[in-house]
């Protein structure tokens, strides 16, 4: 098993800390975010020194991340929950078909995946098929609190409707509480 990156060792609040940094700069400056970052770790006691290649991949990772959340939110902005769950769906169609081609790269070219990929790429399959399930129960969920509202919207009219017709045409309080039992379905409390 290969040795932890040291840019993983870091303590976390130092770890964002470096986040807020790079973001900061616009992810560039990096020998300065290095130095920064080694005095912050010289300050905290740490023997640990990091190089400005591994802040870079950092950065690079950062930004990456950012522009891909940039562009998910974009997409989905206009879409309604529906929209979003149908764009999961593919995405997770994407996926698959993009770890066959990989298999498929690797297989010809007589190579092997490497077993941290290939748990990454298992980990990236498992997280977004759980969030196509999630995103399903929520639009079965929505599904169902609009056709609930629908429901009691309807019933709140045939009420006030029944209220209406039983006052308009005199009828007796025993006779408005037959129609109000059968047609509505309330029974005199």
């Amino acid at each position: 098993m290969p040795a932890p990156r040291k840019i993983d060792m870091i303590p976390s609040e130092l770890r964002e800390r470096l986040s807020r940094t790079l973001a900061e700069r616009g992810f560039g400056d990096i020998l300065a975010v290095t130095d920064e970052l080694n005095f912050w770790l010289e300050s905290e006691g740490l023997q640990l020194s990091i190089g400005k290649s591994a802040v870079g991949e950092f950065s690079k990772a950062l930004k990456d991340q950012r522009e891909a959340f940039g562009m998910a939110e974009t997409l989905l902005a206009d879409m309604d929950i529906e929209q979003e769950s149908d764009m999961h769906r593919v995405l997770m169609q994407m996926i698959a078909t993009s770890a066959v081609h990989m298999m498929r790269a690797v297989r010809e070219d007589d190579k092997h995946l490497e077993p941290k990929d290939l748990m990454a790429l298992g980990r990236m399959l498992k997280d977004l098929m759980s969030s196509v399930g999630l995103r399903e129960k929520i639009v079965g969920d929505e599904r169902k609190r609009i056709t609930e509202e629908a429901r009691l919207a309807e019933r709140a009219e045939i009420e006030k409707r029944v209220e209406t017709a039983t006052a308009e045409g005199g009828m007796s309080a025993e006779t408005a509480a037959f129609f109000r039992a059968e047609v509505l379905g309330v029974r005199p409390k």
